[in-house]
């Protein structure tokens, strides 16, 4: 057993890397490699999650999963589309941070359906250590730590360290879903990508460039097949569909390049072979989209994002507390506070953090059918300064 010393030591490491501002993949690589010398595992799974919907939105998988795929799709049929009390969803609204499969099941896997008819036989892992990443907006990730067959299961002790330091992974999460990455000028997108499912979740139709789009959903070697969150939210439509399930499946989602982008599922209508086919769309993000998951990140109020809102539009401090009917030193209080938790110090830097790196490149394109940026490199975006400043105000 680890040493009470030693899990202090990881836990302060976890916690400094955490207020590092890492981006998302350097966070993980280096919260793992601690991870595994106070709670060794032999494989890990390594999600983000849409806040909103807690559905999966990337995977990165180490140790004995690194490059294994063929299972991805079979774990979300699994994940979202039955009513597991042991799944990311379930947990996150009883409210449970870590678990052990072992501990929950008292030895008897079979109980599982997760563990059962996958982790066990394709993998041979005999426990599942779950943690997920949650803080008063929702998920923003888990982690899955698994152990094979003739190691011991996860210990109460491992599970409580895990649960300790959970806070400070949801924190790195937030941070390096943000974290500024270097790409190229996004290329036109001609509107919505598509996919159709059937019944038996084969992919029977796509537009051109889905799966290009699909694949942009990697950012770095080791994650999984983009298909995950694809499949994810067919799992969650079918169930919608029944009613089991009250929230529609949706997931925003960061591609490599750094563009934001919404995937969303619905049933089909149709008959024969066509009964029970699911559309996939894959779509660019709407400003709004975007706003209200950093607003999220940053943990930013409701009226903090009001202001945020109101900031990016061009509203000055007078005519933000008109709208909002508060005085200006209250709107000022509110941007200082907004100023703090997006690391910025101006209303210039604080739209250069939220709204000019999706959107700037290519404002002054043409606009295509779909309402949406058609194509060309727009203009510099320098060329768009940011909302005037008001003399001696925020």
């Amino acid at each position: 057993m680890t040493s009470a010393l030693a899990l202090g030591r990881a836990r302060s490491d976890i916690d400094v890397i955490s207020r590092a501002g890492l981006p998302l993949h350097s966070f993980v690589d280096e919260t793992a490699a601690t991870l595994q010398h106070v709670v060794p595992f032999v494989a890990a799974c390594i999600s983000t999650l849409d806040p909103a919907t807690t559905m999966i939105s990337s995977s990165r998988k180490l140790g004995e999963l690194d490059g294994r795929n063929e299972q991805d799709v079979t774990w979300s049929q699994i994940e979202y589309g039955s009513d597991d009390p042991t799944s990311i969803t379930a947990m996150v609204a009883a409210g449970q941070i870590a678990i052990g499969m072992n501990h929950v099941t008292q030895g008897v896997l079979d109980l599982s359906v997760r563990m059962s008819q996958l982790l066990v036989p394709h993998f041979d892992f005999r426990d599942e250590a779950r943690v997920a990443f949650v803080d008063r907006n929702g998920a923003w990730g888990h982690i899955s730590l698994f152990r094979g067959n003739g190691e011991p299961a996860f210990a109460v002790e491992e599970l409580d360290f895990l649960s300790a330091v959970a806070p400070a992974f949801t924190r790195g999460f937030r941070t390096g879903l943000l974290a500024k990455l270097s790409r190229e000028e996004a290329g036109a997108q001609a509107g919505p990508a598509v996919v159709v499912f059937d019944s038996h979740d084969r992919v029977v139709q796509s537009t051109p460039g889905a799966h290009a789009l699909l694949a942009q959903m990697i950012a770095v070697p080791g994650m999984a097949d983009p298909l995950t969150s694809a499949q994810a939210l067919v799992s969650g439509a079918r169930r919608f569909a029944r009613g089991e399930v009250g929230t529609v499946p949706r997931i925003r989602a960061r591609t490599a390049d750094g563009v934001w982008v919404v995937l969303h599922a619905s049933p089909l209508g149709g008959a024969g072979d066509r009964a029970g086919d699911v559309v996939v769309t894959i779509e660019e993000a709407r400003p709004q989209d975007v706003i209200d998951l950093i607003g999220a990140a940053f943990d930013l109020t409701l009226r903090e994002r009001d202001v945020v809102t109101a900031v990016l539009r061009g509203i000055d401090t007078r005519g933000i507390a008109a709208a909002l009917h508060l005085s200006p030193y209250t709107v000022q209080d509110h941007l200082k506070s907004i100023f703090t938790k997006a690391g910025v110090s101006s209303r210039r830097e604080l739209v250069a953090r939220v709204y000019f790196d999706q959107y700037v490149p290519r404002m002054g394109a043409r606009i295509g059918p779909s309402g949406w940026y058609s194509g060309g490199s727009g203009v510099s975006r320098t060329a768009f300064a940011a909302p005037r400043r008001e003399p001696q105000e925020l």
